[in-house]
């Protein structure tokens, strides 16, 4: 009690306090200003170098990007999300029992933890990150409508190597517009999210073209007005 009462323990604590909350402005701040670049789109130009390829990434409003686009990575990555808070715990509780079963340390992201995660940390698989992560998530979900975390996740997710954003995957690998997307190029831009890197969009091996099938099924099943409250919260 007397160090959380004297002068140097009245510092800790605004430091800490300062070190919690600062994240929050920070997210707080990005519900209207566009973020420019990511944790990962960083990371991928500082694996590369300087003489490596560019990052491709193009910011479009969510208004600009074929409706089929966020139906689809929704039928993919998260079909609770327009309903959740942030964090499926059943979905958790699984994970957490696998690993303890000695799996590695798998998640059970939705679609706010991937934005939180592709925002501002790294890929390892760890509970410290995982941690951090949900701490984000919170964040996230408190000073964001839904349709901002979405808005966000189809702009910084990577959809091919050093493409990021559906902007600029629509260009790069379809040569349409992200308003000009099709349905059946949805399914294919969603089925990449996984592992962008080492499945093909615009190639697909026979674990995307099944992927793209299952996806293209539970996007007619969901129906085109599924996420109709997200878009208007």
């Amino acid at each position: 009690m007397r160090l959380l009462l004297s002068r140097p323990g009245r510092y800790v604590l605004i430091i800490a306090g300062a070190i919690l909350l600062a994240p929050a402005v920070l997210i707080l701040l990005m519900r209207w200003v566009n973020p420019p670049i990511s944790a990962y789109m960083l990371r991928t130009h500082w694996q590369t170098g300087a003489d490596g390829p560019a990052i491709h990434h193009r910011w479009t409003p969510l208004d600009d990007i074929a409706p089929c686009m966020p139906l689809a990575a929704v039928a993919s990555e998260d079909q609770t999300f327009p309903d959740h808070h942030g964090f499926v715990w059943s979905a958790i509780t699984d994970a957490i029992a696998d690993n303890a079963r000695g799996g590695s340390v798998r998640g059970a992201s939705t679609i706010s933890q991937q934005t939180a995660k592709n925002l501002f940390l790294w890929p390892a698989k760890s509970y410290v990150r995982k941690a951090i992560e949900a701490y984000l998530t919170g964040w996230l979900e408190v000073l964001w409508p839904k349709r901002r975390i979405l808005e966000v996740y189809l702009n910084i997710a990577q959809f091919d190597d050093h493409v990021f954003g559906v902007g600029s995957a629509a260009q790069r690998l379809f040569g349409t517009t992200a308003a000009g997307l099709s349905p059946d190029q949805c399914a294919a831009l969603a089925a990449v999210l996984p592992a962008p890197t080492r499945y093909s969009a615009t190639a697909p091996g026979p674990h995307v073209r099944g992927r793209k099938t299952w996806i293209a099924g539970q996007m007619r099943q969901l129906g085109r007005d599924y996420l109709d409250d997200v878009f208007t919260r």
